[in-house]
């Protein structure tokens, strides 16, 4: 049946999923059911099945240009009806030809008929200019801050043990700069024995000698970027320079490579103080705690984003790690990254001697970081069924149109969101398309368009939007509109925009469903966690208050709503709670021949726990485990060869590998729960007596009761007491 057939080529969720899986078909029941619609889209990400279609021509609607999909409609087998515009199309004679069984015959043979995720290798006329070269700038920072963390030896280590990995062909470039309160540029070519140094004091007026020299073949000259690389640390071991220029390196860069493109990897330890971009610290250390001014949350100057959007006319992106003691105005220097769709990495605390697992995870990230897909000089287009519109997107790109955004590079691990509004009723068709069209370039030079489509039914129904509604989606995207609405007015007002979001959800769904159908919270089965993911997010260290919070850590946790894989956003807002002592009792699941125990997720609240056992808390970048004062003392020998709990070591950052069962089943439970995430996490023992790991755990347990906030019982009493009444009194005692 058609039913059927949708099911078996429906788009991966983790690539593209809407907010309502029953789409309304006026905006007049869209709004009455008070939920958003949106899009949550993850275009690049790294799929199990791509297929990759080369033969031509790349059949597309005349009118709307969508790329022929499974959804179209075959009129018969030389025309199809488009699912987005409805225009009668065309087949050209080549599309009857099936590439794979090198066989004429019907089109639904075809894998752009078969699969809702499909690439095409794009002809010429796709292109503006040939395919460029993956190029590479990479920028570090060797003030004396930055010196004294270490980071320089363990960025240049990773980088490389992987520089040969960098993706790319045989054209592959790469440029290597520093700075403090001057640039240093490196010569690199065939004719030297070895790099040269030369420095560009005046940072206001700085000019581009001999570029060439500068942006080399990484093939022709490895060796000398190997050995440029190898001694770049011991350049700088007595630094004494406190200042930092990165504005003025930044825009170097770009002068650099703006003829060509390519990604610029920024690492920052310190507030840029000189030169174009200087900034000034904004923080006050003793209002962490209070209700953050909009103003420290947006950025301090429009410099970096003005550069940022040089950067995206030209396809260059911006790339931040942030490796910070001391507050580094991520608000402001992140516009560079966020408009130029680059990414930007935050690791608080970070020193590589003393801070070991902080460092653990930056080394892990980085790898992943240089090895990863990336496509180039790339943009996007969203194509909706008639009626359909977009009105706001979320996430780091440029918006050059109302469906058509610039992407200078992409990654895997980049989210978008958008915001939907229904123009017009869609009462005359039975499903509506939205279509992801993103062209790009790909690493080894090849032209290519990555096209997904959802096809959703469109219902008059009350009752099918609420049971088709996808919660965790619906999360993703209040948490993108709470995150604007702290931009535009203050935390306190997304707090409270969220909860009233919250409550007129409740209460029209308990006036549109029968009671046999919604459950005690007054809402349909599938928003039944609504309630604990909007305390969720509230209680989140990018909205809470009455917690010292960084600003720098607030800001940067703000932008992952907008920027994150969903997942990466659900497990940070709830993460999950495992316990570990007694694995032995556990179901086990086979992983490439390993036995890997599966304990159960427990509710995040401390009944759930005990003194006599050990809770791993996974919030997908950090492994936290607590172990209880009165563990028994097998646990502690088989797990930490350690004969009491007194003598447990909270400073490991990692479990010891001992040749027991307990050990060998605990450590294969953590590895198993790395290995699914693409990123580093950082691990923690938390005992009884480590007051500050304590405190930060137990903020964890969002369902429990803190000085600052209220418990997940009462929220929800409260929250239905107002659906029920529906009242608009202030939320402020009730909920903070």
């Amino acid at each position: 049946t058609d039913n059927n057939l949708q099911r078996e080529i429906q788009i991966e969720p983790h690539v593209m999923r809407c907010t309502l899986n029953n789409i309304p078909e006026n905006d007049g029941l869209l709004k009455k059911s008070k939920l958003p619609l949106g899009l949550l889209l993850h275009p690049f990400r790294d799929v199990v099945t791509l297929p990759i279609i080369q033969s031509n021509p790349i059949v597309r609607c005349r009118s709307c240009r969508t790329y022929i999909n499974p959804y179209v409609r075959f009129l018969d087998n030389r025309h199809y009806r488009c699912n987005v515009c409805y225009r009668n199309n065309e087949l050209p004679d080549e599309f009857l030809y099936d590439p794979i069984s090198k066989t004429h015959g019907e089109p639904q043979r075809r894998m752009e008929i078969k699969s809702s995720t499909v690439e095409f290798v794009a002809p010429s006329e796709y292109m503006l200019r040939p395919p460029q070269p993956a190029i590479y700038v990479f920028i570090f920072d060797v003030s004396r801050s930055a010196i004294e963390s270490g980071y320089l030896s363990s960025a240049t280590a990773v980088l490389l043990e992987k520089l040969d990995a960098l993706p790319g062909d045989a054209r592959r470039r790469i440029a290597v700069i520093t700075y403090d309160s001057s640039i240093h540029l490196y010569y690199i070519n065939e004719g030297l024995s070895k790099p040269h140094m030369i420095v560009v004091p005046d940072v206001d007026d700085i000019f581009l000698p001999s570029p060439g020299s500068l942006l080399i073949n990484l093939s022709e000259c490895s060796s000398l970027v190997h050995d440029l690389l190898n001694e770049l640390p011991n350049r700088f071991t007595t630094q004494t320079d406190t200042n930092s220029c990165m504005g003025a390196a930044i825009q170097l860069a770009y002068n650099l490579i703006k003829s060509c493109g390519g990604r610029i990897t920024v690492f920052q330890c310190t507030l840029p103080t000189i030169g174009p971009g200087l900034l000034k610290s904004r923080e006050d250390p003793n209002s962490r705690s209070g209700n953050v001014s909009s103003q420290h949350l947006n950025p301090a100057t429009d410099w970096y984003k003005r550069l940022a959007l040089d950067c995206s006319g030209q396809q260059v992106a911006v790339d931040l790690f942030v490796l910070a003691t001391q507050y580094c105005d991520i608000a402001t220097v992140g516009q560079v990254a966020k408009y130029s769709s680059g990414c930007v990495h935050y690791y608080p605390d970070y020193n590589a001697n003393k801070n070991l697992t902080m460092a653990d995870k930056f080394e892990t990230d980085l790898a992943r970081y240089l090895t990863r897909k990336i496509g180039f000089e790339a943009v996007m287009r969203i194509r909706c069924t008639r009626g359909l519109t977009i009105h706001t997107f979320h996430g780091n790109l440029f918006v050059r149109s109302t469906d058509l955004v610039t992407l200078p590079n992409i990654n895997p691990e980049a989210g978008f969101g958008l915001q939907l509004s229904l123009d017009e009723p869609l009462n005359e068709t039975t499903h509506a398309t939205i279509q992801a069209a993103i062209l790009y370039t790909s690493s080894k030079g090849e032209r290519r368009i990555r096209v997904h489509t959802l096809c959703l039914p469109v219902t008059s129904k009350l009752t099918d939007i609420y049971n088709g509604a996808d919660c965790q989606a619906i999360v993703g995207l209040l948490g993108c509109m709470a995150v604007d609405r702290c931009y535009q007015s203050s935390i306190q007002s997304a707090k409270e925009t969220l909860v009233q979001s919250l409550i007129d959800t409740m209460a029209a769904c308990r006036s549109a469903l029968p009671s046999n159908l919604y459950s005690g919270l007054m809402v349909s089965q599938s928003l039944s966690l609504l309630p604990l993911y909007v305390l969720a997010i509230i209680k989140n260290i990018a909205f809470r208050t009455g917690t010292s919070t960084k600003l720098d850590s607030r800001v940067y946790n703000l932008e992952q709503f907008k920027c994150g894989p969903l997942e990466s956003v659900i497990r940070s807002i709830h993460p999950n709670l495992y316990p570990v002592h007694k694995l032995s009792e556990c179901e086990m699941i086979d992983c490439n021949g390993e036995s890997i125990p599966q304990p159960p997720i427990l509710q995040l609240n401390s009944r759930c726990m005990d003194r006599t056992g050990a809770y791993l808390l996974d919030t997908g970048y950090s492994l936290q485990l607590y172990i209880g004062r009165d563990v028994s003392t097998d646990f502690l020998t088989s797990v930490f060869n350690v004969p009491h709990y007194n003598y447990l070591n909270p400073s490991m950052t990692e479990l010891p590998e001992l040749p027991n069962p307990e050990s060998v089943r605990i450590n294969a439970f953590v590895d198993w729960l790395l290995d699914t995430r693409n990123f580093g996490a950082t691990f923690h023992i938390v005992k009884d007596d480590s007051k500050d790991e304590l405190g930060i755990y137990l903020q964890r347990l969002i369902e429990d009761k803190t000085e600052s906030t209220v418990s997940y019982h009462e929220f929800l009493q409260h929250t239905l007491i107002y659906a029920e009444k529906m009242t608009p009194h202030s939320l402020t005692i009730m909920f903070y």
